[in-house]
């Protein structure tokens, strides 16, 4: 036991108990199993996604079509119970087209708000970087605040609300580039990325049966996810973690080769998916690694490079991997 750091059990009586971490895990792995009958090879991936739903964030992929990214998000609002809508963004798509539109009433003599496909608890913003920056903007608000504003009213979304938004990184025509502010919203960035040989084949042995006819069994009501994302955020962060997770930061901001680090929200960013990750393994507070582990995802997204290093061919992950190698973490002898 490290001297200098407080044992969980020292931490206020708010924070989530080892019963609870255990609880947590299992309903975890519970929502983890039942979308891979969908997303067939992809473990991590899912664990992802789910870690940024139970934080409260959204996910960003990037990927090249056909691999699944439709289905995972439809997949994860059928385990818990959920809706879920597709936008496919296009150069031609407008604001009111995501958000929703005032319709004048001629029976009632007022405009009527009619709701976008935004209002649903999962949202695919497929290939989000093929709309203008005006209809891209669309979403700042409600990812942030999780709410509309229309013609000076306020309507909320539903809970719990994730975007999960994706671009090819290969076709880059007729494209635009997310401003840092979109992309700050992201509380992490991934890929699915192809599936393995063994995958591949069970993909291919159930060739017959299309993607969107498995229905995957319901874990758990949206109204628990909401109950689930409030208990990870009461896991146990020493002193010791905040500090490693705020050097991290720090170096994002002082390296040469970067013009832009990562800012506040990249920090609380990384705190809030790592107390879902303890949570996740059954712990009921975060270890250094659960930081490590998470690092890429959440913070190589929000960092915008010099040009003469994208030139070099430094690219925002080598610098994620580099500051964890330079940055040494909390002593290993953590709470156990």
């Amino acid at each position: 036991m490290n001297a200098q750091t407080t044992s969980p059990d020292q931490a206020a009586a708010a924070t989530m108990t080892a019963e609870q971490a255990a609880h947590f895990a299992e309903v975890f792995e519970r929502l983890v199993s039942g979308v891979e009958r969908v997303l067939l090879g992809k473990h991590h991936v899912i664990r992802m996604a789910f870690t940024a739903l139970l934080s409260g964030g959204h996910l960003l992929l990037e990927d090249v079509p056909g691999t699944g990214k439709t289905s995972l998000a439809r997949a994860i609002a059928q385990s818990v119970q959920g809706t879920s809508n597709r936008i496919q963004f296009t150069p031609d798509l407008l604001p009111g087209d995501i958000t929703g539109v005032s319709i004048y009433d001629q029976r009632s003599g007022a405009f009527e708000f009619h709701r976008g496909p935004v209002f649903a608890n999962i949202v695919l913003a497929d290939e989000i970087n093929r709309a203008s920056p005006k209809t891209q903007a669309a979403l700042l608000e409600v990812m942030e605040e999780e709410q509309i504003t229309a013609d000076g009213v306020t309507h909320p979304v539903a809970e719990p609300f994730m975007v999960i938004a994706t671009q090819n990184p290969i076709e880059q025509a007729g494209t635009y580039r997310l401003p840092e502010a979109q992309l700050d919203r992201f509380i992490m960035k991934t890929s699915i990325g192809y599936p393995d040989h063994a995958s591949t084949i069970r993909i291919l042995e159930g060739a017959g049966r299309r993607a969107h006819a498995v229905v995957v069994p319901a874990v758990i009501a949206a109204a628990t996810v909401v109950e689930l994302a409030a208990l990870a955020r009461t896991v146990y962060v020493d002193p010791s973690i905040n500090d490693y997770v705020s050097r991290l930061v720090d170096a994002t901001r002082t390296s040469t080769e970067v013009r832009l680090g990562a800012s506040v929200r990249g920090a609380l960013a990384l705190i809030r998916t790592a107390k879902t990750l303890a949570a996740a393994n059954g712990r009921h507070y975060v270890i250094p690694d659960d930081v490590k582990q998470l690092a890429e995802a959440v913070l190589a997204h929000r960092l915008l490079l010099e040009p003469e290093a994208e030139f070099d061919g430094v690219t925002p992950s080598s610098i994620v991997a580099r500051i964890l190698i330079e940055t040494p973490p909390p002593g290993d002898r953590q709470a156990a």
